[in-house]
């Protein structure tokens, strides 16, 4: 793939526009607004900081680029995947994760990228975001500087476009928020990510949201 094309691939796939899911999930932030734990735009700013660094970079990231190169090989991907699967504490979370890739994985079968059927067809993978991105992305030739760029955007976006539909802050303070979070951003693509075998996350405060959730009293967010 040429350096225009690996492009023009990264802005489709990257963009907020593609069906892959995730403007139905908060990832706690639904909770901890309506707790009055978040509101305004520096506790927004802090909130969706804290999760780049406190899980996408050590635990979703790792297991993105592990996906991307094992893509040729199925077997492994899913081992990935139960690895994901087995370390994802909070149902509400391991059931985004789950109902994320699940939606990646049926556009990308509908477009015929390479993989994505023969993945969506194995009983022995639950199909966990990070995951299915890894193998996606690559199967479309995507390089692997830009999947990891693309992911770390997604996740920001997804948290920032939760607050905006709360109300928590507008589409100005969107954009001056991932424009601040440049920095973070790179330097955290800057560092090779963990191994599996060192991946982790600790977002205690974020994932007893997401599980207090499902008794609150209006939702607008699946978590």
């Amino acid at each position: 793939m040429t350096e225009g094309s690996n492009l023009l691939a990264a802005l489709q796939h990257g963009d907020s526009f593609f069906p892959g899911g995730a403007t139905a999930f908060s990832w706690g932030l639904e909770t901890l607004a309506g707790e009055g734990r978040v509101a305004g735009a520096d506790d927004v700013r802090d909130y969706v900081r804290t999760q780049l660094r406190g899980r996408w970079a050590t635990f979703d990231r790792a297991a993105m680029i592990a996906a991307y190169r094992a893509a040729g090989d199925l077997e492994q991907v899913a081992a990935i995947d139960r690895m994901v699967e087995a370390q994802t504490l909070a149902r509400e979370l391991r059931e985004a994760s789950r109902r994320m890739g699940g939606a990646l994985l049926t556009v990308h079968r509908r477009i015929d990228t390479p993989g994505a059927a023969a993945y969506a067809a194995r009983d022995d993978a639950p199909g966990h975001c990070a995951v299915v991105q890894g193998l996606l992305w690559s199967g479309a030739g995507i390089s692997e500087a830009a999947a990891d760029a693309m992911a770390a955007h997604q996740l920001c976006i997804g948290l920032l476009s939760a607050a905006l539909r709360l109300s928590l802050i507008g589409h100005i303070e969107v954009q001056a928020i991932l424009t601040g979070m440049r920095p973070s951003i790179a330097t955290v693509l800057a560092t090779e990510p963990p191994d599996l075998d060192d991946m982790g996350a600790f977002m205690p405060e974020a994932e007893i949201a997401a599980m207090h959730h499902e008794i609150q009293d209006s939702r607008l967010f699946g978590n």
